[in-house]
Protein backbone atom coordinates (compact mmCIF):
# COMPACT_ATOMS: atom_id res chain seq x y z
CA UNK A 1 0.00 0.00 0.00
CA UNK A 2 2.44 2.18 0.55
CA UNK A 3 4.46 1.51 -2.47
CA UNK A 4 1.55 2.27 -4.17
CA UNK A 5 1.77 -1.07 -5.73
CA UNK A 6 -1.25 -2.98 -4.85
CA UNK A 7 -3.45 -2.65 -7.63
CA UNK A 8 -0.47 -4.92 -9.68
CA UNK A 9 -0.32 -7.06 -6.45
CA UNK A 10 -4.01 -7.86 -7.00
CA UNK A 11 -3.64 -8.38 -10.68
CA UNK A 12 -0.74 -10.66 -10.63
CA UNK A 13 -2.49 -12.54 -8.02
CA UNK A 14 -5.82 -12.75 -10.30
CA UNK A 15 -3.21 -13.60 -13.26
CA UNK A 16 -1.88 -16.58 -11.32
CA UNK A 17 -4.65 -18.59 -9.78
CA UNK A 18 -7.87 -16.28 -10.66
CA UNK A 19 -10.95 -14.33 -9.61
CA UNK A 20 -11.29 -16.73 -6.72
CA UNK A 21 -8.33 -17.52 -4.90
CA UNK A 22 -6.99 -18.45 -0.77
CA UNK A 23 -4.24 -16.96 0.86
CA UNK A 24 -3.01 -15.51 4.55
CA UNK A 25 -3.44 -12.33 5.50
CA UNK A 26 -2.55 -10.85 9.13
CA UNK A 27 -2.11 -14.54 10.00
CA UNK A 28 -5.61 -15.26 9.04
CA UNK A 29 -7.42 -17.56 6.32
CA UNK A 30 -8.36 -15.37 3.70
CA UNK A 31 -10.35 -15.59 0.33
CA UNK A 32 -9.79 -13.04 -2.29
CA UNK A 33 -12.67 -12.38 -4.43
CA UNK A 34 -12.60 -10.43 -7.75
CA UNK A 35 -15.10 -9.36 -10.17
CA UNK A 36 -18.89 -7.87 -10.45
CA UNK A 37 -20.53 -11.57 -8.88
CA UNK A 38 -18.04 -11.44 -6.07
CA UNK A 39 -18.56 -8.04 -5.48
CA UNK A 40 -22.33 -8.66 -5.31
CA UNK A 41 -21.88 -11.96 -3.38
CA UNK A 42 -19.75 -10.05 -0.84
CA UNK A 43 -22.26 -6.95 -0.16
CA UNK A 44 -25.25 -8.85 -0.08
CA UNK A 45 -24.72 -11.92 1.91
CA UNK A 46 -25.88 -11.81 5.28
CA UNK A 47 -23.33 -14.15 6.29
CA UNK A 48 -20.49 -12.32 5.80
CA UNK A 49 -20.31 -9.86 8.81
CA UNK A 50 -18.10 -6.75 8.63
CA UNK A 51 -14.87 -7.27 9.50
CA UNK A 52 -12.34 -4.12 11.12
CA UNK A 53 -9.58 -4.52 12.36
CA UNK A 54 -9.38 -4.60 16.64
CA UNK A 55 -7.41 -1.46 16.35
CA UNK A 56 -10.05 0.39 14.71
CA UNK A 57 -12.80 -1.17 17.26
CA UNK A 58 -11.04 0.26 20.21
CA UNK A 59 -10.60 3.41 18.93
CA UNK A 60 -14.07 4.29 17.52
CA UNK A 61 -16.02 2.07 20.42
CA UNK A 62 -17.80 -1.66 19.68
CA UNK A 63 -21.65 -0.09 18.95
CA UNK A 64 -20.67 1.83 15.64
CA UNK A 65 -22.46 0.72 13.00
CA UNK A 66 -19.12 -0.57 10.97
CA UNK A 67 -19.50 -3.41 13.76
CA UNK A 68 -23.19 -4.16 14.18
CA UNK A 69 -25.10 -6.75 12.19
CA UNK A 70 -28.42 -7.50 11.82
CA UNK A 71 -31.27 -5.36 13.11
CA UNK A 72 -28.55 -3.90 15.74
CA UNK A 73 -27.58 -2.36 12.35
CA UNK A 74 -30.36 -1.90 10.88
CA UNK A 75 -31.61 0.49 13.61
CA UNK A 76 -27.81 2.78 13.74
CA UNK A 77 -28.07 2.79 10.13
CA UNK A 78 -31.88 4.14 9.58
CA UNK A 79 -30.88 7.00 12.32
CA UNK A 80 -28.03 7.93 10.18
CA UNK A 81 -30.16 8.04 7.75
CA UNK A 82 -32.84 10.22 8.71
CA UNK A 83 -30.28 13.02 9.02
CA UNK A 84 -28.46 12.28 5.41
CA UNK A 85 -31.62 11.90 3.87
CA UNK A 86 -32.29 14.50 1.14
CA UNK A 87 -35.31 16.44 2.55
CA UNK A 88 -32.81 17.27 5.83
CA UNK A 89 -29.77 17.38 3.31
CA UNK A 90 -31.57 19.80 1.56
CA UNK A 91 -31.98 22.26 4.60
CA UNK A 92 -28.32 22.29 4.98
CA UNK A 93 -26.80 23.28 1.31
CA UNK A 94 -26.79 27.04 2.91
CA UNK A 95 -24.34 26.34 6.00
CA UNK A 96 -22.41 24.40 3.34
CA UNK A 97 -21.95 27.55 0.82
CA UNK A 98 -20.93 29.14 3.76
CA UNK A 99 -18.56 27.09 5.16
CA UNK A 100 -17.12 27.05 1.68
CA UNK A 101 -17.22 30.83 0.89
CA UNK A 102 -15.29 31.24 4.03
CA UNK A 103 -12.28 28.16 4.25
CA UNK A 104 -11.70 30.16 0.43
CA UNK A 105 -11.33 33.42 1.37
CA UNK A 106 -9.43 32.70 4.71
CA UNK A 107 -7.15 30.02 3.29
CA UNK A 108 -7.00 30.40 -0.13
CA UNK A 109 -7.56 33.81 -1.35
CA UNK A 110 -4.06 36.15 -2.01
CA UNK A 111 -1.82 33.20 -1.11
CA UNK A 112 0.68 32.15 -4.42
CA UNK A 113 0.88 28.84 -3.48
CA UNK A 114 -0.95 26.01 -1.09
CA UNK A 115 -0.90 22.43 0.01
CA UNK A 116 -4.99 21.24 -1.31
CA UNK A 117 -5.14 18.05 1.17
CA UNK A 118 -4.61 19.73 4.96
CA UNK A 119 -6.77 22.33 3.62
CA UNK A 120 -9.34 20.18 2.00
CA UNK A 121 -9.44 18.15 5.75
CA UNK A 122 -9.44 21.49 7.48
CA UNK A 123 -12.52 22.29 5.07
CA UNK A 124 -14.49 19.28 5.41
CA UNK A 125 -14.16 19.08 9.07
CA UNK A 126 -15.49 21.97 9.78
CA UNK A 127 -18.30 21.29 7.67
CA UNK A 128 -19.22 18.06 9.29
CA UNK A 129 -18.49 19.71 12.86
CA UNK A 130 -20.55 22.32 11.83
CA UNK A 131 -23.93 19.28 10.67
CA UNK A 132 -23.44 16.65 13.39
CA UNK A 133 -23.02 19.00 16.10
CA UNK A 134 -23.38 22.98 15.60
CA UNK A 135 -20.17 23.44 16.51
CA UNK A 136 -18.87 26.36 15.01
CA UNK A 137 -15.28 28.00 14.70
CA UNK A 138 -13.53 28.30 17.88
CA UNK A 139 -11.31 26.55 21.12
CA UNK A 140 -13.55 23.57 20.87
CA UNK A 141 -13.26 22.96 17.29
CA UNK A 142 -10.05 23.63 17.27
CA UNK A 143 -9.18 20.90 20.55
CA UNK A 144 -11.75 18.15 18.31
CA UNK A 145 -9.56 18.60 15.35
CA UNK A 146 -6.16 18.02 17.05
CA UNK A 147 -7.56 14.97 18.75
CA UNK A 148 -8.98 13.63 15.37
CA UNK A 149 -5.54 13.99 13.75
CA UNK A 150 -4.32 11.69 16.21
CA UNK A 151 -7.28 9.16 16.17
CA UNK A 152 -6.75 8.78 12.36
CA UNK A 153 -2.71 8.25 13.01
CA UNK A 154 -3.50 5.21 15.11
CA UNK A 155 -6.89 3.43 13.46
CA UNK A 156 -4.65 0.74 11.51
CA UNK A 157 -1.49 0.69 13.26
CA UNK A 158 0.07 -2.14 15.08
CA UNK A 159 -1.73 -2.88 18.42
CA UNK A 160 0.65 -1.77 20.66
CA UNK A 161 -0.49 0.37 23.52
CA UNK A 162 2.83 1.83 24.69
CA UNK A 163 2.75 5.64 25.66
CA UNK A 164 5.27 6.26 22.35
CA UNK A 165 3.16 4.27 20.00
CA UNK A 166 0.96 5.89 17.19
CA UNK A 167 -1.99 3.37 18.53
CA UNK A 168 -1.48 4.66 22.28
CA UNK A 169 -2.31 8.18 21.06
CA UNK A 170 -5.07 7.27 19.29
CA UNK A 171 -6.31 5.70 22.06
CA UNK A 172 -6.11 8.96 24.39
CA UNK A 173 -7.04 11.35 21.78
CA UNK A 174 -10.16 8.90 20.71
CA UNK A 175 -10.93 9.04 24.63
CA UNK A 176 -10.90 12.95 24.91
CA UNK A 177 -13.00 13.51 21.98
CA UNK A 178 -15.37 10.90 22.81
CA UNK A 179 -15.83 12.82 25.99
CA UNK A 180 -16.40 16.12 24.77
CA UNK A 181 -18.77 14.31 21.98
CA UNK A 182 -20.90 13.27 25.47
CA UNK A 183 -20.74 16.17 26.70
CA UNK A 184 -22.78 17.62 23.49
CA UNK A 185 -24.80 14.91 23.09
CA UNK A 186 -26.03 15.79 26.83
CA UNK A 187 -26.31 19.42 25.99
CA UNK A 188 -28.12 18.65 23.09
CA UNK A 189 -30.87 16.28 24.69
CA UNK A 190 -31.52 19.13 27.45
CA UNK A 191 -32.50 21.43 24.75
CA UNK A 192 -34.18 18.87 23.04
CA UNK A 193 -36.33 18.61 26.67
CA UNK A 194 -36.46 22.47 26.96
CA UNK A 195 -37.92 22.74 23.27
CA UNK A 196 -34.45 24.88 22.59
CA UNK A 197 -33.81 22.52 19.77
CA UNK A 198 -35.40 20.16 17.25
CA UNK A 199 -34.61 16.72 15.21
CA UNK A 200 -32.88 19.15 12.17
CA UNK A 201 -31.03 21.30 14.59
CA UNK A 202 -27.86 18.43 13.60
CA UNK A 203 -27.04 15.16 13.68
CA UNK A 204 -26.73 14.27 17.82
CA UNK A 205 -30.61 15.89 17.95
CA UNK A 206 -31.56 14.06 15.22
CA UNK A 207 -29.90 10.36 16.54
CA UNK A 208 -31.34 11.26 20.66
CA UNK A 209 -34.72 11.71 18.75
CA UNK A 210 -34.90 9.09 16.80
CA UNK A 211 -37.02 5.92 17.71
CA UNK A 212 -37.17 2.24 15.52
CA UNK A 213 -40.29 1.22 13.42
CA UNK A 214 -42.20 -0.12 16.74
CA UNK A 215 -41.73 3.15 18.54
CA UNK A 216 -39.92 1.69 21.27
CA UNK A 217 -36.01 1.77 20.22
CA UNK A 218 -34.20 5.17 21.02
CA UNK A 219 -30.00 4.92 21.11
CA UNK A 220 -28.41 4.79 24.32
CA UNK A 221 -25.77 7.14 25.03
CA UNK A 222 -22.98 5.03 23.89
CA UNK A 223 -24.44 4.60 20.48
CA UNK A 224 -24.60 8.50 20.27
CA UNK A 225 -21.68 9.17 20.69
CA UNK A 226 -20.18 5.74 18.90
CA UNK A 227 -21.43 6.39 15.74
CA UNK A 228 -21.45 10.14 15.51
CA UNK A 229 -17.86 9.93 15.76
CA UNK A 230 -17.54 7.47 12.99
CA UNK A 231 -19.82 9.89 11.18
CA UNK A 232 -17.45 12.75 11.98
CA UNK A 233 -14.92 10.60 10.24
CA UNK A 234 -16.28 9.30 7.39
CA UNK A 235 -17.50 12.78 6.40
CA UNK A 236 -14.52 14.56 6.66
CA UNK A 237 -11.75 11.96 5.64
CA UNK A 238 -13.05 10.58 2.20
CA UNK A 239 -14.41 13.89 1.20
CA UNK A 240 -11.44 15.44 1.51
CA UNK A 241 -8.93 13.09 -0.67
CA UNK A 242 -11.96 12.49 -3.27
CA UNK A 243 -12.12 16.76 -4.06
CA UNK A 244 -7.82 16.55 -3.42
CA UNK A 245 -7.72 14.32 -6.35
CA UNK A 246 -10.04 15.96 -8.05
CA UNK A 247 -7.95 18.94 -8.08
CA UNK A 248 -4.77 17.08 -8.65
CA UNK A 249 -6.53 15.65 -11.87
CA UNK A 250 -7.92 19.48 -13.14
CA UNK A 251 -4.40 20.49 -12.87
CA UNK A 252 -3.25 17.99 -15.69
CA UNK A 253 -6.35 17.93 -17.43
CA UNK A 254 -7.61 21.05 -19.78
CA UNK A 255 -10.29 19.78 -21.55
CA UNK A 256 -12.29 18.74 -18.25
CA UNK A 257 -11.03 21.93 -16.09
CA UNK A 258 -12.89 24.53 -19.39
CA UNK A 259 -15.90 22.20 -19.28
CA UNK A 260 -16.05 22.40 -15.56
CA UNK A 261 -15.28 26.18 -15.49
CA UNK A 262 -18.06 26.43 -18.54
CA UNK A 263 -20.81 24.45 -16.16
CA UNK A 264 -20.12 26.98 -13.35
CA UNK A 265 -19.02 30.84 -14.35
CA UNK A 266 -21.33 33.52 -15.48
CA UNK A 267 -21.54 33.89 -19.28
CA UNK A 268 -23.78 36.28 -20.97
CA UNK A 269 -27.43 34.81 -21.47
CA UNK A 270 -27.32 34.62 -25.57
CA UNK A 271 -24.06 32.35 -25.55
CA UNK A 272 -26.43 29.57 -23.68
CA UNK A 273 -29.31 29.10 -26.46
CA UNK A 274 -26.23 29.20 -29.12
CA UNK A 275 -24.20 26.74 -27.60
CA UNK A 276 -26.89 24.17 -27.18
CA UNK A 277 -28.61 24.91 -30.53
CA UNK A 278 -25.16 24.45 -32.32
CA UNK A 279 -24.42 21.14 -30.38
CA UNK A 280 -27.55 19.87 -30.77
CA UNK A 281 -27.19 20.50 -34.53
CA UNK A 282 -23.90 19.01 -34.94
CA UNK A 283 -25.49 15.59 -32.54
CA UNK A 284 -28.35 15.85 -35.50
CA UNK A 285 -25.07 15.70 -38.28
CA UNK A 286 -23.09 12.52 -36.63
CA UNK A 287 -23.38 9.16 -37.83
CA UNK A 288 -23.11 6.32 -36.10
CA UNK A 289 -19.34 5.63 -37.22
CA UNK A 290 -18.55 8.98 -35.09
CA UNK A 291 -19.08 7.33 -31.99
CA UNK A 292 -16.31 9.30 -30.05
CA UNK A 293 -16.69 12.71 -31.55
CA UNK A 294 -21.08 11.95 -30.42
CA UNK A 295 -19.92 11.36 -27.19
CA UNK A 296 -18.01 14.23 -26.69
CA UNK A 297 -20.49 16.59 -28.09
CA UNK A 298 -23.46 15.64 -25.56
CA UNK A 299 -21.10 16.03 -23.00
CA UNK A 300 -20.60 19.38 -24.07
CA UNK A 301 -24.75 19.64 -24.28
CA UNK A 302 -24.83 18.43 -20.75
CA UNK A 303 -22.74 21.09 -20.11
CA UNK A 304 -25.66 24.00 -20.87
CA UNK A 305 -27.31 22.59 -18.16
CA UNK A 306 -25.13 23.51 -15.94
CA UNK A 307 -24.55 26.55 -17.47
CA UNK A 308 -27.86 27.81 -16.23
CA UNK A 309 -26.91 27.82 -12.70
CA UNK A 310 -24.20 30.50 -12.80
CA UNK A 311 -26.84 32.69 -15.30
CA UNK A 312 -28.89 32.50 -12.09
CA UNK A 313 -27.23 33.34 -9.56
CA UNK A 314 -25.06 36.32 -8.18
CA UNK A 315 -21.62 36.69 -6.64
CA UNK A 316 -22.84 36.72 -3.24
CA UNK A 317 -26.11 34.49 -3.73
CA UNK A 318 -25.83 30.67 -2.20
CA UNK A 319 -26.17 27.74 -4.16
CA UNK A 320 -29.80 26.07 -3.68
CA UNK A 321 -30.54 22.12 -4.06
CA UNK A 322 -31.74 23.13 -7.34
CA UNK A 323 -28.67 24.42 -8.55
CA UNK A 324 -26.65 21.22 -7.57
CA UNK A 325 -28.97 18.64 -9.10
CA UNK A 326 -28.09 20.70 -12.01
CA UNK A 327 -24.05 19.76 -11.71
CA UNK A 328 -23.81 16.53 -13.43
CA UNK A 329 -21.09 16.92 -15.48
CA UNK A 330 -18.94 17.77 -12.08
CA UNK A 331 -20.70 15.36 -10.30
CA UNK A 332 -19.20 12.53 -13.50
CA UNK A 333 -15.73 14.18 -13.15
CA UNK A 334 -16.03 13.22 -9.02
CA UNK A 335 -17.15 9.68 -9.56
CA UNK A 336 -14.49 9.19 -12.35
CA UNK A 337 -11.95 10.35 -9.74
CA UNK A 338 -13.51 7.94 -7.49
CA UNK A 339 -13.17 5.29 -9.90
CA UNK A 340 -9.34 5.95 -10.91
CA UNK A 341 -8.39 6.43 -6.80
CA UNK A 342 -10.90 5.21 -4.54
CA UNK A 343 -10.04 6.56 -0.84
CA UNK A 344 -10.97 3.06 0.02
CA UNK A 345 -8.84 0.58 -1.62
CA UNK A 346 -10.85 -2.64 -0.02
CA UNK A 347 -11.49 -3.87 2.95
CA UNK A 348 -12.62 -7.40 4.52
CA UNK A 349 -15.76 -9.61 5.66
CA UNK A 350 -15.91 -12.70 7.83
CA UNK A 351 -18.05 -15.58 7.30
CA UNK A 352 -20.24 -16.44 10.13
CA UNK A 353 -20.79 -19.88 8.49
CA UNK A 354 -20.12 -22.23 5.76
CA UNK A 355 -20.22 -20.41 2.07
CA UNK A 356 -20.17 -21.11 -1.62
CA UNK A 357 -19.05 -19.15 -4.02
CA UNK A 358 -18.95 -20.47 -7.53
CA UNK A 359 -18.50 -23.72 -6.62
CA UNK A 360 -15.99 -22.86 -3.89
CA UNK A 361 -15.98 -23.30 0.09
CA UNK A 362 -15.60 -20.52 2.27
CA UNK A 363 -15.76 -21.90 5.58
CA UNK A 364 -16.99 -20.20 8.89
CA UNK A 365 -14.63 -18.01 10.42
CA UNK A 366 -12.72 -17.23 7.19
CA UNK A 367 -11.25 -14.01 6.12
CA UNK A 368 -13.14 -12.51 2.70
CA UNK A 369 -11.22 -9.37 0.69
CA UNK A 370 -13.02 -7.84 -1.73
CA UNK A 371 -11.11 -4.38 -3.60
CA UNK A 372 -12.61 -1.79 -5.10
CA UNK A 373 -9.65 -1.49 -7.73
CA UNK A 374 -10.05 -4.80 -9.53
CA UNK A 375 -13.14 -4.27 -11.14
CA UNK A 376 -11.79 -0.32 -11.49
CA UNK A 377 -9.59 -1.05 -13.76
CA UNK A 378 -10.76 -4.59 -15.63
CA UNK A 379 -10.16 -2.97 -19.11
CA UNK A 380 -12.81 -5.34 -19.79
CA UNK A 381 -15.38 -3.18 -18.07
CA UNK A 382 -14.07 -0.01 -18.20
CA UNK A 383 -12.11 0.46 -21.58
CA UNK A 384 -9.29 2.18 -21.35
CA UNK A 385 -8.89 1.73 -17.54
CA UNK A 386 -6.19 4.52 -17.02
CA UNK A 387 -7.98 7.02 -18.86
CA UNK A 388 -9.86 9.74 -17.11
CA UNK A 389 -13.22 9.84 -18.81
CA UNK A 390 -16.28 11.43 -16.90
CA UNK A 391 -19.06 10.19 -20.12
CA UNK A 392 -18.50 6.64 -18.45
CA UNK A 393 -20.91 7.82 -15.38
CA UNK A 394 -23.35 9.84 -18.03
CA UNK A 395 -26.18 7.00 -18.44
CA UNK A 396 -26.84 3.69 -17.11
CA UNK A 397 -27.88 2.24 -20.13
CA UNK A 398 -26.81 -1.75 -21.51
CA UNK A 399 -23.60 -0.42 -22.75
CA UNK A 400 -22.88 0.72 -19.18
CA UNK A 401 -20.55 -1.05 -17.17
CA UNK A 402 -22.34 -4.05 -15.35
CA UNK A 403 -23.89 -3.49 -11.82
CA UNK A 404 -21.01 -3.71 -8.92
CA UNK A 405 -18.61 -3.24 -11.03
CA UNK A 406 -18.23 0.55 -9.54
CA UNK A 407 -17.86 0.32 -5.54
CA UNK A 408 -16.66 3.87 -5.20
CA UNK A 409 -19.68 4.11 -2.10
CA UNK A 410 -19.54 0.24 -1.76
CA UNK A 411 -22.83 -1.33 -2.64
CA UNK A 412 -26.21 -3.59 -0.74
CA UNK A 413 -27.12 -2.89 2.58
CA UNK A 414 -23.95 -1.04 3.99
CA UNK A 415 -23.54 1.02 1.15
CA UNK A 416 -22.04 4.74 2.00
CA UNK A 417 -24.63 6.34 4.33
CA UNK A 418 -23.47 9.54 3.38
CA UNK A 419 -22.91 9.39 -0.52
CA UNK A 420 -25.56 12.23 -0.62
CA UNK A 421 -23.70 14.37 1.86
CA UNK A 422 -20.62 13.39 -0.70
CA UNK A 423 -22.01 14.84 -3.43
CA UNK A 424 -23.23 18.09 -1.92
CA UNK A 425 -20.64 19.23 -0.33
CA UNK A 426 -18.00 18.14 -3.34
CA UNK A 427 -20.47 20.08 -6.03
CA UNK A 428 -20.86 23.22 -3.41
CA UNK A 429 -16.60 22.76 -3.08
CA UNK A 430 -15.86 22.43 -6.86
CA UNK A 431 -17.94 25.19 -7.87
CA UNK A 432 -16.63 27.74 -6.30
CA UNK A 433 -12.48 26.62 -6.25
CA UNK A 434 -12.80 26.64 -10.38
CA UNK A 435 -14.92 29.77 -10.44
CA UNK A 436 -12.34 31.56 -8.48
CA UNK A 437 -9.22 30.30 -9.06
CA UNK A 438 -6.37 28.59 -11.78
CA UNK A 439 -3.79 26.44 -10.33
CA UNK A 440 -0.63 23.93 -11.09
CA UNK A 441 1.04 21.61 -9.46
CA UNK A 442 4.42 22.53 -7.91
CA UNK A 443 5.63 19.10 -8.30
CA UNK A 444 6.38 17.25 -11.54
CA UNK A 445 6.42 14.01 -9.71
CA UNK A 446 2.95 13.48 -9.75
CA UNK A 447 2.15 10.15 -7.73
CA UNK A 448 0.69 8.85 -4.22
CA UNK A 449 1.09 6.66 -1.43
CA UNK A 450 -1.43 4.82 1.06
CA UNK A 451 -1.35 4.85 4.86
CA UNK A 452 -4.01 3.57 4.18
CA UNK A 453 -5.89 6.51 2.40
CA UNK A 454 -4.45 7.52 -0.79
CA UNK A 455 -2.31 11.04 0.16
CA UNK A 456 -0.52 12.76 -2.94
CA UNK A 457 3.42 13.51 -3.08
CA UNK A 458 3.78 16.48 -0.14
CA UNK A 459 0.40 16.70 0.31
CA UNK A 460 -0.60 18.33 -3.12
CA UNK A 461 1.27 21.41 -3.10
CA UNK A 462 -0.24 23.71 -6.16
CA UNK A 463 1.02 27.24 -7.17
CA UNK A 464 -2.59 29.47 -7.18
CA UNK A 465 -3.81 32.33 -8.98
CA UNK A 466 -6.86 34.36 -8.63
CA UNK A 467 -9.04 34.70 -11.46
CA UNK A 468 -10.17 37.91 -10.43
CA UNK A 469 -6.57 39.42 -10.49
CA UNK A 470 -6.43 38.11 -14.30
CA UNK A 471 -6.28 40.79 -17.10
Amino acid sequence: MRANTAERWIQDRVDRYGPVSKLSLFGVPTVLLIGPAANKFVFFTRALASQQPRSVQRILGERNILELMGADHKCIRGALAEFLKPDMLRLYVGNIDGEVRRHLDECWAGRPTVTVLPLMKTLTFDIISLLLFGLERGAVLDTLAGDFMQVMEGMWAVQVNLPFTAFSRSLKASARARRLVAGITRDTKAKLERGEASRTSDLIACLLSFTDETGARQLSLDEVVDNAVVALIAGHDTSSILMTFMIRQLANDPDTLAAMVQGNNPIPSPSLDYICLDTKKKIQELNSDHTMAMAIDIQSYSLCRDEEIALSKGDDEALTWDDLAKMKFTWRAALETLRLVPPVFGNFRRATQDLEFDGYLIPKGCQVLWTAVATHMDASIFQEPAKFNPSRFENQSASAAPPYSFLGFGAGPRICVGMEFARIETLVAMHYLVRRFRWKLCCKEDTFVRDPMPSPLHGLPIELEHKAASP
